[in-house]
């Protein structure tokens, strides 16, 4: 026990110092991959061209859903608040990229999933 401490208040130091230093390596070569795995899907993320292939999605589902449910519930107003929802979001892609996009397209996916929302809750 006594050798054991007289080690630790010896090499203590040196300890601490290489630890410190795994630590900076490993935060280093963490922050390095995770920028790099960042800004590759920033580049497809942030891509025109999935936000018009999702906005086509969200159109697709939007149709199929509301208009099977106002069929069936005979509600119009679930299927108003969804056009409305996609119609904002189709207005948001003209838009520059940026602040202001993101913010109408997350209004307008909010209304449209308000529009489902409602949709489902006719149907009970």
């Amino acid at each position: 026990m006594i050798a054991l401490q007289a080690y630790w208040r010896e090499k203590r130091w040196d300890g601490l110092g290489l630890s410190l230093a795994g630590l900076c390596l490993v935060h280093c070569l963490a922050t390095s991959i995770v920028f790099a795995l960042l800004a590759s899907a920033g580049g497809v993320l942030f891509s025109p061209l999935i936000h018009e292939v999702g906005l086509a999605l969200a159109i697709v589902f939007g149709i199929v859903a509301l208009v099977k449910g106002l069929f069936e519930h005979g509600f119009m107003m679930p299927a108003a608040i969804g056009s409305l929802g996609i119609g904002v979001m189709s207005g948001a892609l003209t838009l520059p990229h940026g602040g202001t996009e993101i913010v109408y397209t997350m209004v307008g996916v909010a209304i449209l999933a308000l529009g489902h929302d409602l949709n489902l809750r006719a149907s009970r």
